[in-house]
C-alpha cells in the first residue's frame, strides 16, 4: 500500500524538477524506472462487473455527477455509488440517504476501502488535485470535476502520477463527449479548413444576483449542531497548504467560486467547458506560447465579497500560428458562435455559442473570393475557392453541414469514462489534454491579476513576463 511518505516524496521531486528545469517527459521518465513502488493496485473489473464508486464533494455539482452516475448503473447494469463524501453534515446525508450508502466526512476513509474502484471529485477547486492523487495512490481511478485542477504545478503532478501509477483519469468537462469536437477534429484533418489561423468562442450569462452568488444555509458553519455542522478547517485543507487559514465566512463556502483561493472564477469554472473541446479537435493539443487577459468587476460590486472578475476576456497564442480568443460576461448572456477559422475554410460548430448545448450539425464553410469567368460576354463572374482547384473539386464552394450524433454529452462521457476502466485504454478528456486546458486558464488568471502579458515555457513548465529566446 501506498506511504502518505511516497507520495510526497514525488510530490517534492517534481517541485525540485520545476526549480532545475527538468522537462516533464524527464519527471515521467524518473518515475517509470522506479523501483520499491509501493502503490496500490485496483481491482481487476470483469466485463460484466459492475463499478464501485465513490463520490467526494456532495454539493450541487457533486449531487448531480452521483445521480448521473446511479441513473447510468441502473440503465446499463455498470456501476454503482457505494459511498459519498461531504465536510457538510446537511449535504453529506442527503447524499447518503439518497443512495442508501455511508456518508463520510473525511475522503481518506473512502481511499481506505479496497472495494472502491473509482472515486468522483466534485470538490471546491483548490481541493482538486490533492484528492486526485491521493486516490491514484490507492489503486483508484478517477471522474475528476473541471477545471482539473487549480494551480500549474498541481497539472503537472497529475500528468506524472497518471504516468506512473497507470491509473485512468477523466476530467469532467462534459463537452468534450459531444459528437461535434470528433466531426470537426476530422473536417480539420481532411484538410476542410486548411492552415488554422483562430479559434474563438464565449461563456456569457447574466443574472440578476450575480453569478455564483448561491443561498447560503442559515445557522450552517463550524458551531453549527447536528446537519448544520461544517468542518470549515477541513473544507480549507490548510494543514495541507490548499488555501489559506481564516475565521469561517458562509459566503467563502457557499459562494467560494468568487474567491481567488478557491477558484478562478469565469475562467476555472465556464471557459474550461470551451478550452478543454477545442484542444481535442485542433490537428494536435498545444500548449499556448503567450496568453494575456483582461475585464473587469463592472456590474456586481459587492465590495470585498468578490475577488474575481464579472467580465473576462482572454487571448492565447500557439506556436504554431494559431490565436485563441474567448470572452465572457456574467450580466450579459449573448454569446458568440463557437468558431475555427482556417485559411480555406471555416468550421461553426456551435451557433448559439453555448458550448454545453447540444447542435443537430457543424457548418464547414469554403473561403471563396470572386473571379471572372474567362473569355465571358458580357462580362461574369464565378466564386472560387481560396484553397484552388484542387479543394474546390473536393469540397466545392457552398457551405458543407455535417450531422453529428445527439447522444446526451454527459451520458457519452461517463460511458467512455467506464469503458476506459475497463479496457484501460486513453478516455476522452484524459489528464494530458485535460492539463493543455487547465494551462491557458491558469496563465489567463495570473495575467489578469498582475496586469501584464505571460509567455509559457512548455520545456520547463514555467511562465514567465518575458518573451522566451530562439
Amino acid at each position: 500500500m501506498s506511504t502518505e511518505k511516497d507520495a510526497l516524496d514525488r510530490r517534492d521531486f517534481l517541485k525540485t524538477v520545476g526549480a532545475t528545469g527538468l522537462t516533464l517527459g524527464a519527471a515521467n521518465s524518473a518515475f517509470a524506472g522506479r523501483t520499491g513502488s509501493k502503490m496500490t493496485g485496483g481491482r481487476v473489473i470483469g466485463a460484466n462487473d459492475r463499478i464501485n464508486i465513490a463520490v467526494l464533494g456532495a454539493g450541487g455539482r457533486g449531487t448531480s455527477d452521483a445521480r448521473d452516475f446511479a441513473r447510468f448503473g441502473q440503465q446499463n447494469n455498470a456501476c454503482q455509488i457505494v459511498a459519498v463524501c461531504d465536510v457538510y453534515e446537511k449535504r453529506k446525508k442527503r447524499a447518503a440517504d439518497f443512495h442508501k450508502v455511508t456518508g463520510y466526512s473525511d475522503y481518506r476513509e473512502i481511499l481506505e476501502k479496497s472495494e472502491v474502484d473509482a472515486v468522483v471529485i466534485a470538490t471546491p477547486d483548490h481541493w482538486h488535485a490533492k484528492m486526485a492523487l491521493d486516490a491514484m495512490d490507492k489503486g483508484k481511478d478517477v471522474y475528476l470535476e473541471k477545471p482539473m485542477v487549480h494551480t500549474n504545478e498541481e497539472a503537472r503532478q497529475l500528468v506524472a502520477t497518471v504516468k506512473e501509477t497507470k491509473r485512468i483519469l477523466q476530467v469532467g468537462s462534459q463537452t468534450t463527449s459531444a459528437d461535434i469536437w470528433w466531426k470537426a477534429k476530422k473536417a480539420i484533418a481532411d484538410g476542410m479548413i486548411g492552415q488554422m489561423i483562430m479559434s474563438q468562442g464565449s461563456y456569457h450569462r447574466n443574472s440578476v444576483e450575480g453569478e455564483w452568488n448561491y443561498p447560503i444555509d442559515e445557522g450552517a458553519g463550524p458551531d453549527g449542531k447536528g446537519d448544520n455542522f461544517i468542518d470549515w478547517n477541513m473544507w480549507l485543507g490548510s494543514q495541507f497548504k490548499l488555501a489559506p487559514k481564516r475565521p469561517f465566512d458562509a459566503d467563502r463556502f457557499f459562494r467560494f467560486r468568487k474567491y481567488w483561493d478557491y477558484s478562478l472564477g469565469t475562467a476555472s469554472d465556464l471557459f474550461y467547458h470551451v478550452i478543454a473541446p477545442l484542444n481535442i479537435c485542433w490537428d494536435e493539443p498545444q500548449f499556448p506560447t503567450k496568453v494575456m487577459a483582461t475585464g473587469g468587476i463592472y456590474v456586481f460590486k459587492e465590495g470585498p465579497k468578490r475577488e474575481v472578475p464579472d467580465t473576462f476576456h482572454l487571448l492565447a497564442e500557439y506556436a504554431k500560428g494559431h490565436s485563441l480568443v474567448l470572452s465572457s460576461s456574467m450580466a450579459n448572456s449573448e454569446h458568440i458562435p463557437g468558431t475555427i477559422r482556417g485559411h480555406e475554410g471555416t468550421i461553426v460548430m456551435v451557433e448559439h455559442g453555448e458550448f454545453e448545448r447540444m447542435v443537430p450539425y457543424i457548418t464547414v464553410k469554403p473561403q471563396v473570393r470572386r473571379t471572372v469567368v474567362p473569355n465571358s460576354q458580357p462580362r461574369t463572374f464565378k466564386m472560387a475557392a481560396i484553397g484552388g482547384d484542387k479543394y474546390e473539386q473536393k469540397f466545392g464552394t457552398k457551405d458543407i453541414q455535417i450531422p453529428v450524433d445527439q447522444k446526451d454529452m454527459m451520458t457519452a462521457h461517463i460511458e467512455n469514462f467506464l469503458t476506459c476502466m475497463r479496457t484501460r485504454e486513453k478516455p476522452h478528456l484524459d489528464v494530458e489534454t485535460g492539463a493543455r486546458a487547465v494551462v491557458v486558464i491558469n496563465l489567463a488568471a495570473q495575467s489578469y491579476r498582475e496586469g501584464k502579458t505571460l509567455y509559457w515555457d512548455e520545456k520547463h513548465w514555467k511562465a514567465s513576463d518575458k518573451p522566451l529566446k530562439a
